[in-house]
C-alpha cells in the first residue's frame, strides 16, 4: 500500500517546468508537460548526476542541462542509445494538490 505525501499544489508547478521538493528520497524534481501531466524523478541524472530539475520538458521527456541525455518522465529511463535510469515515483493530483508515494 502507499503511503502518499502533500508535496506541491499543481498550480505551483510551471507548465513544461519543474519544481524540486526535498523529501527522505531526497531531492525530487515534480515536472508538468504541455497537457498538464505531473511526474516525479530523483532530480539526478543518471549519466552523471545533473539536475534535471533544470532541464528542458517536451513531450513526455526532459533534458539533461549537462549533456542533453533525454530521459522519460513517466518510468525515468534514458532514450537511446543512452542507458540508465533516474528513479521515478508515482504521483497523484486531487483537489489540485500533488500527492508523491516515496515508496
Amino acid at each position: 500500500m502507499n503511503n502518499w505525501l502533500k508535496v506541491s499544489n499543481a498550480a505551483d508547478i510551471p507548465q513544461l517546468g519543474s519544481r524540486v521538493v526535498t523529501t527522505q528520497a531526497g531531492n525530487i524534481a515534480l515536472f508538468k508537460t504541455a497537457d498538464n501531466e505531473i511526474f516525479a524523478l530523483l532530480d539526478k541524472c543518471p549519466h552523471k548526476g545533473g539536475p534535471l530539475s533544470q532541464g528542458i520538458v517536451f513531450g513526455k521527456k526532459v533534458a539533461c542541462p549537462l549533456h542533453n541525455w533525454n530521459i522519460c518522465l513517466d518510468d525515468g529511463n534514458a532514450v537511446a542509445p543512452d542507458v540508465g535510469c533516474a528513479r521515478s515515483f508515482p504521483v497523484k493530483v486531487e483537489g489540485g494538490a500533488v500527492f508523491l508515494s516515496l515508496t
